[in-house]
C-alpha cells in the first residue's frame, strides 16, 4: 500500500467511526453535575466529555513543559537574588 493513501484511508475510518457513534447516541440522558440536573443528546455528553479531557491534557502538558508542575528539586533551582 502507498504510503501517500494511508493518512485519507485513516481519516476516512475516523469520520465512519464517529457517525456510527452520533448515529448511536441521540437519544437523550439526564447528566446530573452538583446540584443541576440537565437532559441532553448522549453525543453532546460524549463531546463535552471529550473536550474537558482534551483541555485537561493540554494543561498538564503546558505545566510540565514549563517546568510548573512538578516542581524540580530544590538543588536544581535557581538561588534567588
Amino acid at each position: 500500500m502507498n504510503v501517500r493513501y494511508v493518512k485519507p484511508a485513516v481519516l476516512l475510518l475516523l469520520v465512519a467511526a464517529l457517525l456510527t457513534v452520533i448515529a448511536q447516541n441521540r437519544a437523550p440522558v439526564q447528566t446530573h453535575f452538583l446540584l443541576v440536573t440537565v437532559e441532553m443528546p448522549h453525543i453532546l455528553l460524549l463531546a463535552l466529555t471529550a473536550l474537558g479531557g482534551f483541555v485537561v491534557g493540554l494543561l498538564v502538558s503546558a505545566l510540565r513543559r514549563r517546568r510548573v508542575w512538578p516542581r524540580p528539586p530544590a538543588d536544581a533551582r535557581q538561588p534567588e537574588a
